[in-house]
């Protein structure tokens, strides 16, 4: 997906989250609209932008690359969510695990990360480099399409990185995270962004190269 591309969705859909959550009458069920799919769409459209396709777990090794800490920063990224021992956070779409081992580390040794995927291989995996690095705080969990399946008020941090774009049901995904999520806690979205659910926006943290780091918390 493009730069500009990326920027759009950033833009429109934390516009339509910042008006639905000051106007709860407007946070309705989603209305999905279908349509002639792109070259990377699958052409379900919601809120006007169109639904990635997902990356399958056979471009798992592009999440493991050498260079991508050097790409993506991704030691700012930790630093931006302030992550301390004892937390609960959420990793949804965790892939390989390549960000939710490095996010056990920081809230070991009480707290977890508990690792979402939809792709029962990329859960596989995840397990795997877990205990081949010896980490014991991570509890890898398949999930569905429109269910993180996480227990309700359980999560201070929940984050999704390049993963928004992805989802087929957004709504319906998000509005399971936002169930799961503890007072007070907050929901980050790494260069995409949130809905028509009560999230309040805290801050857009603009510090890594390729992507924007926009963090929301429970609204009460």
């Amino acid at each position: 997906m493009t730069f500009f591309r990326k920027f759009a969705v950033l833009a429109g859909v934390l516009g339509s989250l910042l008006v639905a959550v000051n106007s709860p009458a407007q946070a309705q069920d989603p209305a999905y609209v279908a349509g002639v799919p792109s070259a990377d769409g699958i052409g379900k459209r919601y809120l006007g932008r169109e639904i990635a396709q997902v990356m399958g777990w056979q471009g798992a090794q592009w999440l493991e690359r050498q260079e991508r800490e050097k790409e993506e920063r991704t030691d700012l990224l930790l630093d931006a969510l302030e992550l301390k021992p004892g937390m609960v956070v959420a990793d949804i779409g965790a892939g390989t695990g390549y960000l939710a081992r490095r996010m056990a580390r920081q809230v070991a040794p009480s707290g977890k990360v508990l690792a979402v995927d939809v792709q029962p291989e990329m859960v596989a995996m995840l397990r795997k480099a877990a205990e081949a690095e010896g980490i014991r705080n991570i509890a890898p969990s398949l999930g569905t399409e429109n269910d993180a399946r996480l227990a309700p008020g359980s999560v201070d941090l929940a984050i999704m990185v390049d993963v928004y774009h992805e989802l087929s049901a957004p709504y319906e995904m998000l509005r399971s995270v936002v169930q799961s999520l503890a007072p007070g806690g907050r929901v980050v979205f790494v260069e995409y962004k949130a809905e028509v659910l009560p999230l309040q926006w805290v801050r857009t943290d603009a510090r890594l190269p390729w992507q924007h780091v926009v963090i929301f918390k429970k609204k009460f």
